[in-house]
């Protein structure tokens, strides 16, 4: 079977999110901070959207564009196995889609300890989050490859060529204003023996570079895949690809592993600020080669709020016949466009699309303010350019662009009940297979937005760490360790056809657990009798280090005299107070530099 395979260009996008923290009481000796705090994942990359639907597949591609370049330099082309059908996509579809399944690593913490005196230790860690184109012939004699479609889409004047060598393709594509790089003639040559055509894509004449917006084409096909192969030409290392799925159940990699990451790995003080180094090394795994994704999001699609992608008070017909000054007041009147007045006007665009829109059909007077001029067109009734509006073209774009697009998006959301997020980073050379990708409806959800360990600190300043997995992490000073250099990146490493549990290829968590051993005993955690570093005591008293490196007994960090759990509010009846409390809070999570090669 054909898929629907195109290239993924992306506009960059980076979303903070908090909610409140919860409240909590201190009781004998034993409190906590007032909450979880965390930052997401920097959600920068490739980003793509596919709707796998019964009979056919839609690719909504996110445009990453230089908001410093001219709109005469902005070109792209995109390999195809068929000629689809091309639509304006939604920008508010991707910003909902990002903000509301973006993984997101944190931490509470728990004081625990007797004899810390009075003090009510303040949090460190845990308190509010922070937000962290020409000749169609190429001019030449051989006429080349042919069009077999044109036409405008939104912004785009989009041309699909078939046949021709590599080369009368790049002939053909100089020749109407698309640069290439000498690199892509054995690629595109490749991608024509396997009869792919080529989309290529550039704005129009009178479109500017804020009057950029996503793409859908439309497969009468039901395969999914990213040709990344074309995307070595000009790839920098360690990529980011975040693919996202909307379909009838959960969507995993056909051509490509899935790894699960060792949690070890991350740095949770800093809340996983090397999340990409991690994903990096993990998906390089000797089962996995550089070639795999990791899940952050599978689960109900309802999460995606859809406020903002579309209004049933935006309508377009109205505005046909209106004149400036009554058009603007009726763009504040549906919602699309906000404007205040205090020291100075402050206009809020409720589009990402809507502001460019206005500037060509309704441009500030020269030498006003543009948010001067909105807030009150009618201050200015002499200075408007009457020539430039055209209420039949503004509606007519208005629709196209803003209100059709988001129609569309909230109809996907609401049929389909499944919504899948993945995401990995590779490098050029290892560009030479696309992944495709199908849907698996035997899989559970995976759910990755709200990932916050527990910190328990007693009266020194090494810490206890209790991940959401369970596992218990003895932290020196509150540094997170390094670990051996035998500590894996990753965890796991699968492969998933299209029904049934997956495939595992290589399981290290037996690796990762003796390693967190070796560590944990080096400061004799849980006590250097479970260690083995001494002998039981033959008179049964409790001996040995305690689980924060000083001596056992009733002064143990966490303990009560007897020995037992103590303290209220975020203490739990798990090994070494390791429950957490009642967690509330979606925290944030930024990216650190990222390594290819691997290392411990």
């Amino acid at each position: 079977m054909k898929s629907a395979s195109l290239l993924a260009i992306t506009m960059s996008l980076g979303v903070a999110v908090a909610m409140a923290p919860t409240e909590t009481e201190a009781c004998g000796g034993t409190f906590c901070d007032a909450g979880p705090a965390a930052m997401p994942v920097d959600q920068t990359g490739e980003n793509i959207l596919f709707v796998m639907g019964e009979g056919y597949t839609e690719a909504h591609i996110q445009i990453q564009y230089d908001p410093d370049a001219e709109a005469d330099e902005f070109a792209w082309v995109v390999p195809l196995q068929d000629v689809p059908t091309f639509a304006v996509g939604s920008q508010p579809l991707f910003d909902r889609i990002l903000a509301g399944t973006v993984p997101s690593y944190g931490f509470q913490t728990q004081f625990t300890g007797d004899g810390c005196g009075d003090t009510n230790g303040g949090s460190d860690g845990g308190g509010a989050a922070t937000s962290a184109g020409g000749d169609s012939t190429g001019g030449g004699e051989d006429p080349g490859p042919e069009i077999v479609l044109q036409q405008i889409v939104g912004a785009f004047e989009i041309t699909v060529l078939s046949g021709g060598t590599a080369q009368e393709l790049v002939d053909w594509l100089d020749a109407n204003g698309y640069q290439q790089d000498p690199n892509a003639l054995p690629i595109l040559e490749e991608y024509l023996s396997e009869n792919y055509l080529f989309a290529a894509f550039k704005l129009t004449n009178d479109a500017e570079v804020a009057d950029i917006h996503p793409v859908v084409l439309r497969f009468e096909l039901e395969e999914a895949c990213v040709p990344i192969r074309l995307t070595r030409i000009a790839a920098v290392e360690d990529m980011d690809i975040r693919t996202f799925f909307l379909a009838d159940s959960r969507v995993v990699p056909q051509t490509y592993k899935h790894v699960l990451v060792n949690p070890l790995k991350l740095d949770w003080p800093t809340r996983a600020s090397n999340y990409k180094q991690v994903i990096t090394q993990a998906v390089d795994a000797d089962q996995a080669v550089g070639k795999a994704f990791v899940t952050e999001y599978a689960g109900p699609s309802d999460v995606i709020l859809q406020l903002g992608i579309v209004d049933e008070q935006w309508q377009s017909t109205v505005f046909q016949d209106l004149g400036p000054e009554a058009a603007i007041d009726t763009l504040k009147a549906q919602g699309l466009l906000d404007c205040f007045e205090f020291d100075f006007a402050v206009c809020d665009f409720r589009h990402p699309l809507l502001q460019g829109l206005m500037q060509q059909f309704l441009p500030p007077p020269e030498g006003v303010e543009e948010a001067e001029f909105y807030e009150c067109p009618e201050c200015y009734p002499d200075m408007i350019d009457l020539d430039a509006w055209d209420g039949l073209a503004f509606a007519a774009l208005l629709e196209e662009r803003i209100i059709a697009p988001g129609q569309h998006a909230v109809s996907l959301l609401d049929s389909f009940p499944t919504l899948t997020r993945m995401y990995t980073t590779i490098s050029p050379g290892e560009m030479n297979a696309d992944p495709f990708f199908h849907p698996n409806p035997d899989l559970p959800d995976v759910d990755r937005r709200s990932e916050i360990a527990t910190r328990q600190i007693g009266c020194g300043a090494d810490e206890i760490w209790i991940l959401p997995d369970g596992r218990e992490v003895y932290v020196p000073g509150g540094i997170w360790p390094d670990f051996s250099d035998e500590m894996p990146w990753e965890e796991e490493v699968q492969e998933i056809a299209a029904a049934g549990g997956p495939v595992t290829l290589s399981t290290l968590t037996a690796v990762i657990d003796e390693q967190l051993t070796i560590h944990n005993c080096q400061y004799n955690y849980p006590s250097a009798q479970a260690c083995g570093n001494e002998p039981p005591d033959p008179t049964g008293g409790s001996g040995g280090s305690d689980s924060m490196g000083g001596t056992g007994g009733s002064d143990d960090p966490g303990q009560d005299g007897d020995g037992g759990s103590s303290g209220c509010g975020c203490s739990s009846d798990s090994p070494q107070g390791g429950g957490a409390a009642l967690l509330l809070g979606l925290g944030l999570l930024g990216l650190g530099r990222s390594r290819r090669r691997r290392a411990g």
